[in-house]
């Protein structure tokens, strides 16, 4: 049986401003299974927003372990995030899990995959899933010619590229500030 899966999520931090956001895809095969899911998910209040990409069951799952993380570490939101690597890689249940993260706050974001991977991007801008090297690409631009923008509207017109261009990424965009 095949998975729900493809999506471009987002995260850029820019002038003190943190945005992410995802697009609405959700595909099954070469079919669009459904084009309004939520791909990004706000914790604490908003302090903490994430994105996934993959099987959505699978980030689902990932979600709930960040979030205990978070709790067991007092908030500390870059200590979860390589303890929830840690047990991804090597819990036999967690490793078949197919999915990858993006957690922000108002001071990092951070690129959390199933290889034990946490990854502060450059340049404050972190992708994932199938359109994120156009969405990268647009992000890129936007902050080296477009400093004028916020970072709500880089992540917004970085997606809008990468549905104009990615056939599993549409124009059905969520995007959230991070807050203080």
């Amino acid at each position: 049986m095949e998975k729900l899966k493809s999506t471009t999520v987002v995260a850029i931090s820019h002038q003190g401003q943190v945005a992410i956001g995802a697009d609405g895809q959700a595909t099954l095969g070469n079919t669009v299974a459904k084009s309004s899911v939520n791909k990004i998910r706000k914790l604490q209040g908003g302090k903490i927003v994430t994105g996934f990409a993959g099987s959505t069951a699978d980030a689902f799952t990932l979600l709930e372990k960040f979030e205990e993380k978070l709790g067991k570490y007092s908030n500390n939101m870059k200590r979860a995030a390589v303890e929830l690597a840690k047990e991804w890689r090597t819990d036999r249940m967690l490793s078949k899990l197919e999915a990858m993260m993006i957690i922000a706050d108002i001071t990092d974001v951070l690129i959390i995959s199933g290889t034990g991977d946490v990854i502060e991007p450059d340049l404050g801008i972190a992708t994932i899933g199938s359109g994120s090297m156009y969405a990268q690409s647009a992000a890129r631009a936007l902050k080296k010619y477009a400093p004028q923008l916020s970072a709500e509207e880089m992540v917004k017109e970085s997606l809008t590229i990468a549905a104009d261009i990615c056939i599993y990424t549409n124009h059905n965009l969520i995007i959230e500030r991070v807050s203080e």
